[in-house]
């Protein structure tokens, strides 16, 4: 089952560095498919950094990699701060607090993360992850989303359904996103799905590389 609450900064808790407690149960297996598929060296940004927790634990298995985070709630982006004081880890730049439906960020970069966003946002900020990696990412360059998707033709776990249902009690523009959809969007920004990797607790890896 996907992690069935989903972090909102608000939410937790009053003091500046928060805590996410699934980035502790997936960080590893993320990382896995990091190495595998990330830039050995360049600029990486990560949307929706969240409490800062994975940015801070990927970075130093990447030291010639400049990490950029960023999230659309001020407090995310105190959290992050926060994460990444105390780690001490040197190439994670300041966090820059995005909304991705809104962004205007003159900057180019190497790779874009994405982990646990499109499902606790409304189909618009898909697109406009979308949109905004056709903008700031090379050819050949890596967007990587992870959390839980529907795939045709795949039956999806009693776990995923109710955490779906709960997601659209909470806000009827949230719930998991279809693989088929984010390929049909991927296309209209010249991007192609290259890998579908199957994650721990019925999560997914989508690799997205621009054309």
């Amino acid at each position: 089952m996907a992690d069935s609450t989903p972090w909102i900064a608000a939410q937790a808790g009053p003091e500046d560095k928060k805590h996410a407690p699934a980035t502790l149960r997936n960080r590893d297996a993320i990382l896995a498919v990091l190495r595998e598929h990330l830039p050995e060296q360049g600029r990486v940004l990560e949307i929706a950094s969240g409490s800062g927790e994975h940015i801070c634990h990927f970075a130093p298995h990447f030291p010639d990699v400049e990490f950029q985070p960023s999230d659309m709630s001020e407090e995310a982006c105190r959290s992050i701060a926060a994460w990444t004081k105390e780690s001490a880890v040197p190439n994670i730049l300041p966090p820059q607090q995005i909304d991705i439906e809104h962004a205007t960020l003159d900057a180019q970069f190497h790779a874009i993360l994405c982990i646990n966003m499109v499902h606790i946002a409304p189909w618009s900020a898909a697109q406009a992850l979308f949109a905004f990696a056709e903008q700031h990412l090379p050819s050949k360059s890596l967007l990587y989303l992870y959390g839980p998707f529907l795939q045709d033709d795949v039956p999806t776990s009693p776990g995923n359904i109710a955490f779906d249902q709960s997601l659209r009690s909470r806000d009827s523009q949230w719930g998991l996103r279809s693989v088929s959809d984010m390929k049909t969007e991927a296309r209209i920004h010249d991007f192609v799905l290259e890998h579908i990797i199957a994650m721990p607790a019925n999560n997914l890896s989508l690799v997205f590389r621009a054309q």
